[in-house]
């Protein structure tokens, strides 16, 4: 039997073969930006099958009746359109672990833990301690709250905005790609907000200290104390820093599909 055959045999013609790589060509940067699904401790062959799997689910209800070129250079077009509103999806949803560990930076460069340096088994980048630890108190209230259900029933609807035959408005795209990057550092700081505080305070207050008692050896002592500190605030802080997630992933996943609209 021949691959046409099989195909008739199934009922699957043209337009659905094409339309699985249209769906395959907006679902992939998800498992390359996207929190948890783009995550290094995942084999790459794993994300793949994950991502042909979505994409046969989708393709028969997004592409049912959509008009697919059949050209090499329409197909060509087609997929470089729905790669740049995948990205544009996902790319809002990596802005905000992004902000967890620019906070977790922050807390690491005042207390002191920057100095050494480890790899952040989830994005396979070299970190340090409270970076690596944010990223993955991130995941794990990610998974907690079913973040994956919410990133993939975002990822459909986004065929309600942009049909899988329709043109997103490159302005809209990037207004809400810069929107997310601006809110990083914002997000950071409200996260790492109280433990920078109590840390800058700490430092200055070893610094009036400097000049009362000069013998006083700050280097020695104030390098424990900002580390008791850092760390007594980071365990009272990060049930906040949980539900605080919860609410920004379902603010993320709106604020992706917002960044979507038809030119």
């Amino acid at each position: 039997m021949t691959a046409q055959q099989l195909m008739d045999l199934m009922g699957i013609g043209e337009g659905q073969i094409l339309g699985f790589f249209l769906v395959l060509a907006r679902v992939s940067p998800l498992f390359v930006l996207a929190p948890l699904f783009s995550s290094k401790s995942i084999p790459h062959r794993v994300r793949g099958i994950i991502a042909v799997a979505l994409a046969i689910g989708l393709t028969p209800v997004v592409a049912r009746h959509a008009d697919v070129p059949a050209d090499p250079w329409g197909l060509a077009e087609r997929i470089g359109t729905e790669l740049l509103v995948g990205t544009g999806f996902a790319y809002t949803l990596a802005a905000l672990f992004a902000a967890l560990e620019v906070a977790g930076s922050f807390v690491d460069t005042l207390i002191g833990f920057s100095f050494g340096g480890l790899v952040d088994p989830i994005t396979g980048n070299q970190s340090a301690v409270l970076s690596r630890m944010y990223a993955l108190i991130g995941v794990l209230v990610f998974i907690a709250i079913g973040g994956d259900t919410w990133v993939i029933q975002g990822l459909a609807r986004t065929y309600d905005i942009v049909g899988i035959d329709q043109t997103p408005d490159i302005g809209t795209l990037v207004a809400g790609a810069d929107k997310a990057f601006a809110t990083i550092f914002l997000s950071a700081i409200q996260v790492s907000g109280p433990i920078v505080l109590a840390l800058v305070l700490t430092d200055a207050a070893f610094g009036v200290v400097s000049r009362v008692v000069p013998q006083l050896n700050v280097f020695g002592v104030g390098f424990p104390a900002k580390v008791t500190v850092g760390l007594l605030l980071l365990g009272v802080t990060l049930p906040f820093v949980g539900s605080w997630l919860a609410d920004e992933l379902q603010l993320s996943v709106l604020q992706a599909l917002q960044t979507l609209k038809v030119a």
